[in-house]
Formats: C-alpha cells, sequence, structure tokens
C-alpha cells in the first residue's frame, strides 16, 4: 500500500514507473483523496453539492434529515481526489444559493493544499519559508514558566540573543509579560522598561529578525521604534483593538494566536464542540480583522495556541491535525517548547522536556509548521531540518 501524502509523493511513484511527463500531471491528481468540510449550510446548499459530488465520482456527508430538508442547517465533508472537487467548483459556478461563492472558497483552500506559502514579511525583510524558521523565546520577565528571572537583567538577555542567533534561530521573540495560566498582568510602561533595551540593544547586532510578544497597542509600537520587526500577539488582535493599526502603519510580520480570555482566565474556559473546528473560526476572524487595517495577508502568520486554554488532550489534537490549519493559506506557526502537556505525558520538570518538545516539534514540521517557537535553538534547529529533510524529500 502506497502512502501518498502530496503532489511531490504521486509524482515521484509515477516517475518510478516510467509514467510520461503529460500523464504525471494527469495522474498525480487522482492519488490524493482530501476530506473538505464545510459548515452550516442550507439544506438546499448540501443537497446540491452531494448530487454534484456523486456525478464527479466522489462523494459528500451530510447530516441526517438534510435530504428532506427537516433540518435547519448541517456540516457537509467532501470526499474526493483533487480532481474531483476541481470538477465540483467547475460544476457550482452557474448553480444558485450562493454556491458559487462557496467554489470560489473551496479552489482557494485548494489551492493552499498544493502551493503552500513560501515567503513571510516583515517591516525589514522577507523571510524564506523553504526550511522551518526557528523562533527563539527570550523572556524578560522575573516569573515566566521556563526561564524566569534567567535574562530579567537586560545586559544578560541581550547574551543569550547573541547566543541564540549563534545556534541557528531565524528569530529572536522577545516578551516582557509571562504569558502563562494565570500569570498576573504587567502594565504597559513596565512591560516597555524591560523590553525595549533588550531591543535596542540588539537592533542592528544580530542578523536574525527581532520580534515582540505582546498584546498591547503600546509597548508594539515602543518595540517597533527600537528596532522590532514582528508583533507576535497572543490574542490575535482581539485584546487591544489598536494593535492592527499599528501592525498596518509599521508594516511589520505578525503572528496571529488562538486564545480564549487573559492569561488569568483562559484554563477556566476550555471546552469545546469543534476543536479544530472553533479555533479555525477565530484565526479566521483574526485575518480578516488584519486584512480590515490594510495589514497584507503576506505579512500575517497563524498560531493555535497550544496551552492556551487547552487541555492536554487539545493540545495533542493540534498537533496530529495541523496540517488542517494550512487551509488558511498562511504560515503556520506552533509553540510547543517544554509545555505543560508534555510534563504531564512524560513525567518530567520543566527544564527536564527536551526530548518531548524535540518529538512535538518533528511532528509539527512533517504536518506543515512553517515556524517553530522554542527554548532550546541549538537543537530544536536540528531536530527541525532533519524533520523537514524527511517531509520534502530534501537532503
Amino acid at each position: 500500500m502506497l502512502q501518498i501524502a502530496s503532489p511531490f509523493d504521486a509524482e515521484q511513484e509515477l516517475r518510478r514507473i516510467n509514467v510520461d511527463s503529460g500523464g504525471i500531471g494527469m495522474m498525480s491528481t487522482k492519488m490524493l483523496t482530501r476530506c473538505v468540510k464545510l459548515r452550516a449550510l442550507q439544506c438546499r446548499q448540501a443537497n446540491i453539492l452531494k448530487q454534484e459530488m456523486l456525478a464527479v465520482g466522489g462523494d459528500a456527508a451530510v447530516a441526517r434529515g438534510t435530504v428532506a430538508c427537516s433540518i435547519d442547517s448541517t456540516d457537509v465533508i467532501l470526499i474526493g481526489t483533487d480532481k474531483q472537487l476541481h470538477k465540483l467548483c467547475n460544476k457550482l459556478a452557474p448553480q444558485p444559493f450562493g454556491l458559487p461563492a462557496l467554489a470560489a472558497d473551496l479552489t482557494r483552500i485548494l489551492a493552499h493544499a498544493i502551493h503552500p506559502p513560501q515567503s513571510w514579511r516583515t517591516s525589514q525583510r522577507s523571510l524564506s519559508l523553504e526550511r522551518p524558521l526557528i523562533m527563539g523565546i527570550l523572556n524578560v520577565t522575573p516569573d515566566s514558566f521556563s526561564d524566569g528571572n534567567l535574562f530579567f537583567n537586560p545586559q544578560r538577555a541581550i547574551d543569550r540573543a547573541l547566543e541564540m542567533a549563534a545556534e541557528g534561530a531565524d528569530i529572536i521573540d522577545i516578551g516582557g509579560e509571562s504569558t502563562r495560566p494565570r500569570a498576573p498582568a504587567v502594565a504597559a510602561d513596565e512591560e516597555m522598561k524591560r523590553i525595549v533595551p533588550v531591543i535596542s540593544g540588539l537592533a542592528g547586532k544580530v542578523q536574525c529578525a527581532l520580534s515582540v510578544d505582546t498584546w498591547k497597542s503600546s509597548v508594539a509600537q515602543a518595540a517597533i521604534d527600537a528596532g522590532a520587526e514582528i508583533i507576535n500577539d497572543i490574542s490575535g488582535f482581539t485584546f487591544d483593538l489598536r494593535m492592527a493599526a499599528v501592525a498596518a502603519q509599521s508594516g511589520a510580520g505578525v503572528v496571529l494566536m488562538h486564545t480564549r480570555g487573559t492569561p488569568q482566565e483562559m484554563q477556566t474556559n476550555t471546552a469545546y464542540t469543534d476543536l479544530i473546528g472553533e479555533i479555525m473560526e477565530s484565526l479566521r476572524h483574526s485575518a480578516v480583522l488584519a486584512e480590515e487595517a490594510g495589514i497584507n495577508r503576506h505579512n500575517l502568520a497563524i498560531d493555535p495556541g497550544l496551552g492556551f486554554a487547552k487541555e492536554s488532550a487539545h493540545n495533542l489534537e493540534i498537533l496530529r491535525r495541523l496540517r488542517e490549519f494550512t487551509s488558511l493559506g498562511l504560515p503556520l506557526l506552533v509553540g510547543p517548547s517544554r509545555k505543560s502537556f508534555i510534563g504531564k505525558i512524560l513525567n518530567r520538570e520543566t527544564r527536564q522536556r527536551l526530548h518531548g518538545t524535540a518529538a512535538t516539534v518533528a511532528l509539527a514540521v512533517a504536518n506543515g509548521a512553517s515556524i517553530v517557537r522554542v527554548h532550546d535553538v541549538r537543537e530544536m534547529r536540528d531536530v527541525a531540518d532533519m524533520a523537514h529533510a524527511i517531509a520534502a524529500g530534501n537532503t
């Protein structure tokens, strides 16, 4: 049984049996079966989709009562090859009930699956995504869960950043407020006092990009003025409504993360009916906020927020189903480093989670992550590069 997980895999197998070049293009799409979930459609839309998918040789799963229209709405799972799904899109173009717009969305999702983003723009450069980017964590705080107080002194923080750059970091993410569960809030002035000297001390001295880990627009602006070029917002622009404008005006790269509520309250809100669907919808909403503020999509990346309003089982499911997030067509960042779910599974203290972190980083990269946010830069550089070489077939 062949495991065909990508167009590359399909083309390789066809070349091995000496299929002619024209046949490779025609056959490779037939070797990939996809399942696409559509949420809350009208029954009349779902029935047309079911009929048309069967007509092209695929299928569609709908809720009981859809055919008779005895329910108000239904989710739909389309099941077919890329070729069948593209045929469906063509057949939906003349249909009523908003189906042409749905076909356009489906066409975009298929394009994202086949052609992931190749770069991520910041205010100062374009970062290539041909290999995974390593974002090194630099907490300039007294109370972060893993390295609190280790780099609270500005000079020690600068020295650690230079060390991470030498170890292979592409980005250094500098934060002045702990976002661990139930961490106390920090005033914006104090946060700026912690991070601005570090960013200023690094600007122009390291080749890697500087990122600020904050949800406050005033802190982000101060960091940008000091030399940062990426804003990593745990709230996905939902805590501070001015953040999107700051990002748009500066041209910064942006990481939009999913959470529910502030760190003080987020672990009291971990009940999900559809974990991946709800996270996806939240990230889509954040992306819309960003684009409406004038931020170019090429500047956006998304983060499903491991450990933020998530139980251990949720974090495992996110990692297992990570590739589903690539349907948004944006670079995907994952931050599993030393997280408590690793400690819970392996029964390891925070500083003893290197190997558990390595497993999550390898699987994240294999499942579509373009950026990994980690404490142990040297080790995770090797892990990410090796996982990428296996997944992509590159040496």
